[in-house]
């Protein structure tokens, strides 16, 4: 039975979801962005590409099986589906922003009847609905930073990602309604039903994921500083120690180290002795 799987078409999540798919050893081949669907060479799935708004309604409706799409959407959405794996990017939060001047703190200082912009109603009205706050959506599509500027709204709820634009246009973040980033996500039924498929292609992913933050390192280390190796060089449960033949004095140290240990990792290695130091990079890590 054919996998199916949507990814976005366009825009901040599109490339990054088709290097992870590449990655992870699923050829859609090089002109994908020309079709509306591709199948996988070799695998009986095929991926289709659509926009990130309408993943999760045709997640929902089993029109495709599983989908990378923002939690943003999917919080939008309304429908509840199921996270299988945050994919660590696309990371931004939806907010609510007034304009500078402003005296407003926090949506609690918003005045019952102002003018709320945003393409993101329903999470929106949830939200002032939750603190008791009676206000006027207005739906707009994308630019909603102009919308007090213009008058349209006092304003506007928007995702945000640095905060530049909304310097840029003299607004400022008053609080956080939702964090999101990229996942992937499907439904309850197609998790029954194809969980073996769907698993198989999620954890390809995830050690893509895992293999880029770390490097494989390695390193003739003296015999003797083997255990002080130990307290600063753990890898995934232990460093590996080889012998090297002819030199019963020096062993071979290899371990997976993360970059935020790299430096620290390779300083504290020369500090002890180490020779023939290296760093390799990593496609796919299965821990």
């Amino acid at each position: 039975m054919t996998l199916k799987i949507a990814i976005p078409n366009k825009g901040r999540l599109s490339e990054r979801s088709v290097e992870l798919l590449s990655k992870a050893g699923l050829d859609i081949g090089e002109d994908w962005g020309r079709k509306l669907y591709v199948s996988v060479k070799g695998r009986d799935i095929e991926v289709m590409l659509v926009r990130a708004q309408d993943i999760p309604e045709f997640v929902h409706s089993g029109a495709i099986d599983f989908g990378i799409t923002g939690l943003d959407q999917v919080e939008e959405s309304g429908y509840a589906l199921e996270n299988m794996l945050n994919l660590e990017f696309g990371h931004c939060r939806l907010s609510l922003a007034v304009p500078d001047g402003s005296p407003v703190k926090s949506g609690m200082d918003i005045p019952d009847g102002s003018r709320i912009a945003t393409s993101f109603p329903k999470i929106t009205k949830r939200f002032f609905e939750s603190i008791g706050k009676k206000v006027d959506v207005i739906v707009i599509s994308g630019a909603a930073e102009i919308m007090p500027y213009l008058g349209v709204a006092d304003c506007i709820v928007d995702l945000v990602s640095t905060g530049s634009t909304l310097k840029m246009n003299r607004l400022r973040e008053a609080e956080v309604l939702f964090r999101s980033q990229a996942a992937i996500v499907t439904s309850s039924k197609a998790l029954r039903e194809k969980k073996e498929a769907m698993l198989e292609v999620t954890e390809a992913i995830h050690s893509v994921i895992a293999a880029e933050n770390r490097k494989y390192l390695m390193a003739n280390v003296p015999r003797s500083m083997i255990t002080e190796v130990e307290k600063f060089l753990p890898g995934i449960g232990g460093p590996t120690v080889l012998e090297i033949a002819g030199n019963g004095e020096m062993v071979a140290v290899q371990a997976v180290v993360s970059y935020s240990q790299l430096y620290d990792a390779i300083n504290n290695l020369r500090k002890i002795g180490a020779t023939g130091i290296l760093t390799l990079s990593m496609e796919r890590l299965v821990e």
